[in-house]
């Protein structure tokens, strides 16, 4: 299968030495290092920020409302990607419940369709402007728990690309899936960040405590 990762890049602190480890997610038409940018803006120095690069800038071709058929294989590489992010981040000492799974737009699509494929308790899902992938009417018998990952949903009522009760989609799925959701929609934002989203990036990230020791 072709792969549509071409780099991953890091900031913030070492992996051994974090608190936290986020796991970043660009959006179409944007790139790792575009993405984290946005790290600063957290104020949490002691957490490692990793961001992987689709190719050419795109995770797949078509909206993530289109037939999950069109967008394969590229759908199912970029999930992978995402699966051997976390793996290496675990591999090298932090556990699940600290990885931190961050997205914007064609970004949070794919983090939450990869929290709901892959459920289990994350440090945090983060999806700014996205919903879970395929056309409305997708099964979503998504198995395991988020037993309790702090999940935060934030798009706008008009947002041109994501629908408002795709969004609220997400929110009813990972509810069932065990997730401590908030959804917090803002009245003609459009498409992009604000500093309320990011106030609550923040408060889940504090709320992940500093190990009592690493090994």
């Amino acid at each position: 299968m072709t792969t549509l990762t071409t780099e991953v890049i890091g900031a913030g602190a070492p992996i051994g030495a974090a608190r936290a480890a986020m796991v970043m997610v660009h959006g179409r038409g944007a790139s790792a290092r575009s993405i984290l940018e946005l790290a600063g803006a957290f104020d949490a120095r002691d957490v490692a920020y990793i961001a992987p690069e689709a190719q050419s800038g795109s995770w797949y071709p078509y909206s993530f409302m289109s037939p999950i058929s069109r967008n394969e294989p590229y759908l199912s590489n970029a999930l992978q990607t995402l699966s051997g992010v976390v793996e290496d981040l675990e591999r090298e000492g932090m556990p699940s419940e600290r990885i931190v799974l961050l997205g914007f737009s064609q970004g949070a699509c794919l983090a939450l369709e990869f929290a709901a494929r892959n459920a289990r308790r994350f440090g945090g899902v983060i999806a700014l402007s996205g919903g879970l992938i395929g056309p409305e009417g997708t099964p979503r018998n998504y198995s395991g728990s988020l037993a309790g990952t702090p999940v935060f949903l934030g798009c706008s009522d008009v947002d041109s690309h994501i629908p408002l009760t795709r969004v609220h989609e997400a929110m009813d799925v990972l509810r069932k899936l065990g997730g401590d959701v908030t959804e917090k929609i803002y009245p003609g934002m459009g498409h992009t960040i604000v500093q309320d989203e990011v106030d609550h990036v923040k408060k889940i990230l504090s709320g992940i405590k500093a190990p009592e020791s690493r090994t």
